[in-house]
């Protein structure tokens, strides 16, 4: 009945590993590449290639300022953002290491109670006639699974952040030869986060199927079930991740805003501003390491969800290698794709001027897209029957593979319209950000209310967007179809990455340049690049936040599937409950999020402030602040107040569904889908939007802007005022909402089998 695949079993075990091999080579080149820019003064006396219209010679060298202690004095701050960054993960790290270790026992324990810790075959779930591997070993298998997800995504970010801090002061350097061989460089850096972390990602997903598979043979119901615990592990570490290192750059960032600029009308990333390290080390822990964590987690689950429902579909049943591996399939092709996209931004085209920057890092979004579409036709094509059958609640629901690259397609291209809506809405090229920084020639007041609207209005076509995915995908694939295609979504996430890194990159070398004392027209080129990287960073988080929706659907249908629930009755009081709770988690968790960032803040004004009163010569520039008590500072509190946060997104489903039961913790998981997803939009879009309001008074590019200027009048301090308030909305709460809605999916899904045996108990006791 069901067609033949094209490509083999063979063919698929070489094509996964290779492509993941050809990313982590792709990312090393990337690296040694940077390399070359040497942190000594010795530097640009080599050389006089002529590329990007810049011949070798240094901006320095025309003004006569050619002093080599700027070089020193760039690798000096470097070093100490890098020490500063390595010692914040490093304890992050020891914290989240013995979380990690308590949760694989819990896991071990609720799974292998399932069954009294019984090592005999039992029947499977869906078919029982036939005999599958006991609950224990899905217990051990699932705690496996976990820890591999989790020591992945740790590695994710953590060289995510090594690469960045290598990279900021060599673009910096690269700025005095031109804005091009700074972009380059700062590029570059970026693509080798993406690359290393998505062929990782997958790399180690091959060889974990493939070994868990050596144990499992044909029970491939229980393999993909036991592999559901790498998403778990991957979006577990990535909400530490995210919460911690989000609370660490804004406490820095806001300390360093409010005291320097506003107080004491001082420019951002002035050396005399103590928190100004604790700033740039903030970036790299917050944007780039979370971050890193958080899309590799969105990856993890997505492919997690789709194999899991594929294994009890006509695939798994017939034992599909081919067809089986499809979700691992497209994210190879999406290395190779990325790969060549890549090379458009630094290779074949050249950047000359300064507005040429943002264009070019949207054409890689619309290039990887393009490129991805024939990717994945091929893949289906190949890689997929003709027509086979998917679970759907019960039924067998007939797919043709056209309509199977249609999911993929359609996920694809709502990631790009979310992009792009997430642009118009938080880039000071178009009207939005304008109006809000108009706004503020009344006052804080009124750009903090034009900001909210705005943010509120961005939430409406990016939702019709993942409303129309999901109706056709799951129209044509079921609960498979939107799997895959929050897959086709994250399909690109080597180049999203790149793009994402590429911004605090950039915000570093800015700061660097401006601490170094370097002329002001290279600290004008690292603006540049920076500002371009802003609003591309609010692109990448639109993404994480769509893909999270789809993902985090995907895994509430294997969740509903896995429990046995037939349909989710809103109107029964159990239902409904959950639904209600769910819908308030999010703003439970935004509330003590923004609390923490609040709260740390506060230390980090009063220190800054302190240090300003007590140290004599200090506003002068005759003495040092003291840099490391500050850093200390948002240290401390972001490792304290990361913990209540974390604890309300893992303890919810193990309460709910041990408590309450199954029904119950549908409701909630649906809940906190579709409240989560609006708020974390809203939040990351009206902090972009008032970051760039005040980039725009700043810049003062454009008549209406030095209308508003400059800096230091009132409409700017208003701005800067905004953009404080932004600050936890847009890098903490927002970006850590859509790991809240897919961690708690993706962890029901782990214990489902505990909670359809033992849950419920206080519904059993009345």
């Amino acid at each position: 009945m069901m067609g033949a695949v094209l490509l083999s079993e063979f063919a698929t075990e070489i094509v996964v590993p290779v492509c993941a091999v050809i990313g982590i080579a792709f990312s090393l080149v990337q690296w040694l590449l940077v390399s070359r820019v040497k942190l000594n003064p010795e530097r640009h006396a080599s050389g006089n290639s002529n590329k990007n219209g810049y011949s070798d010679y240094l901006i320095e060298e025309e003004e006569g300022l050619n002093d080599p202690s700027v070089v020193t004095k760039c690798a000096e701050i470097q070093s100490a953002i890098s020490e500063g960054a390595t010692s914040f993960l490093f304890t992050e790290y020891q914290y989240v290491g013995i979380f990690m270790v308590a949760f694989a026992i819990l896991i071990f324990l609720f799974l292998g109670s399932v069954e009294g810790f019984s090592s005999k075959s039992q029947p499977c779930t869906y078919d029982k006639e036939k005999t599958c591997k006991p609950a224990l070993a899905t217990a051990i298998f699932s705690t496996i699974s976990f820890l591999l997800g989790a020591i992945t995504s740790v590695l994710s970010g953590f060289l995510g952040m090594k690469i960045a801090t290598y990279a900021n002061a060599r673009t910096t350097l690269e700025a005095r030869k031109g804005v091009g061989k700074a972009f380059i460089v700062a590029f570059r850096s970026g693509a080798v986060m993406g690359f290393l972390l998505a062929a990782n990602g997958l790399l180690v997903l091959f060889v974990a199927i493939n070994l868990f598979k050596l144990y499992y043979g044909d029970d491939w119901e229980g393999l993909f079930e036991a592999i559901t615990g790498y998403g778990l592990g991957g979006s577990s570490m990535a909400l530490f991740g995210r919460v911690g290192g989000g609370i660490y750059t804004k406490a820095a960032d806001v300390g360093a805003d409010l005291v320097g600029k506003v107080e004491r009308n001082i420019p951002e990333d002035d050396p005399r501003n103590p928190a100004v390290i604790a700033d740039n080390v903030g970036d790299n822990v917050g944007d780039i390491a979370g971050m890193g964590s958080d899309l590799f987690g969105s990856y993890a689950e997505s492919s997690c969800a789709a194999l899991v429902v594929a294994s009890i579909s006509s695939f798994g049943i017939n034992h599909e290698f081919t067809a089986m591996l499809y979700p691992l399939l497209i994210s190879s092709v999406g290395i190779l794709v990325c790969l060549i996209t890549t090379l458009f931004a630094t290779d074949f085209f050249e950047i000359k001027a300064v507005k040429e920057i943002e264009p070019a890092l949207k054409k890689q979004l619309i290039i990887s897209t393009v490129l991805m579409t024939v990717g994945i036709a091929i893949v289906t094509w190949v890689g997929v029957p003709s027509s086979f059958t998917i679970y759907n609640f019960g039924d067998q629901k007939v797919v043709k593979n056209w309509q199977l690259f249609l999911c993929v397609g359609v996920g694809l291209w709502a990631g790009l319209i979310i992009g792009f809506v997430t642009e118009y809405y938080t880039s000071n090229a178009y009207s939005p950000v304008q109006d809000v920084a108009d706004s503020c020639r009344t006052g804080a007041a009124t750009n903090v209310i034009f900001g909210l609207a705005l943010g509120y209005k961005s939430v409406i076509i990016p939702i019709f967007a993942i409303a129309i995915s999901i109706f056709v995908s799951f129209s044509f694939a079921a609960m498979y179809g939107i799997a895959v295609a929050a897959l086709g979504m994250l399909s690109t996430i080597a180049t999203g990455l790149a793009i994402d890194a590429y911004g605090p990159i950039s915000d570093n070398a800015g700061g660097i340049a401006e601490m170094a004392g370097m002329s002001h027209h290279i600290r004008e080129r690292t603006d540049a690049l920076d500002a371009a990287g802003n609003t591309t960073a609010a692109i990448g988080k639109g993404f994480a936040i769509g893909s999270a929706a789809l993902v985090s659907l995907a895994l509430f249908g294997a969740f509903v599937s896995r429990a046995a629930i037939s349909t989710v009755d809103v109107l029964t009081p159990k239902v409904f409950i959950g639904l209600i709770v769910g819908a308030m988690l999010p703003y439970w968790f935004s509330a003590m999020t923004m609390k923490s960032v609040g709260s740390a803040a506060l230390k980090m004004v009063e220190e800054v402030r302190r240090q300003f009163n007590t140290i004599p010569g200090l506003m002068e520039g005759r003495a040092k602040p003291d840099y490391a008590t500050c850093v200390k500072i948002s240290t401390d509190a972001s490792i304290k107040e990361m913990i209540p946060p974390g604890a309300l997104v893992m303890l919810t489903p193990l309460i709910v569904g041990t408590f309450f039961g199954v029904e119950t913790l549908a409701g909630v998981l649906a809940g906190a889908l579709v409240s989560g997803v609006q708020i974390a939009i809203s939040a990351s879009n009206t902090g972009g939007a008032w970051d760039n309001a005040k980039k725009y008074i700043e810049a003062g590019a454009s008549e209406h802007a030095r209308t508003l200027g400059p800096k230091g009048s009132d409409p700017h301090k208003a701005a800067v005022i905004g953009d404080t308030v932004g600050d936890p909305l847009k890098d903490t709460s927002g970006p850590s909402l859509n790991i809240l809605i897919k961690l708690m999916a993706v962890e029901s899904l782990v214990f489902a089998p505990f909670f359809a045996t033992h849950g419920g108990l206080l519904f059993k006791i009345f």
